[in-house]
């Protein structure tokens, strides 16, 4: 059965720096795409970034020009590095993989991301 696991949540002042992993196994299919997304608490989910591997990347204006998506297809992992961190990117932050020839998404469970002030 595919899994999902998101990592490397975590706390962080305001302006720091945390890298988050997401680990897909079960399955020997590759990443094709994948997204994170988060939840505050109190607000829907809301996406943060989307990358086709190999291909494009794209982002939400929020985090523009401080996250970077990134994939490592032989590893079948998917990472967010997020710099100069704000209050406002606390959340749980989510991992959504499409593996190839697979036709449905596939959720990890989340990590926390707390950022001070």
């Amino acid at each position: 059965q595919v899994q999902v696991v998101e990592s490397g949540g975590g706390w962080a002042q305001a302006g720091g720096s945390l890298r988050l992993s997401c680990a897909v196994s079960g399955s020997t299919a590759s990443i094709d795409r994948a997204g994170w997304y988060r939840q505050a608490p109190g607000k829907q989910r809301e996406w943060v970034a989307t990358i086709i591997l190999g291909d494009d990347a794209n982002y939400a204006d929020s985090v523009k020009g401080r996250f970077s998506i990134s994939g490592d297809d032989g590893k079948n992992k998917v990472y967010l590095q997020m710099s100069n961190l704000a209050p406002e990117d606390t959340a749980v932050y989510y991992c959504k993989v499409r593996l190839r020839g697979f036709l449905f998404d596939k959720w990890g469970q989340g990590t926390q991301v707390t950022v001070s002030s």
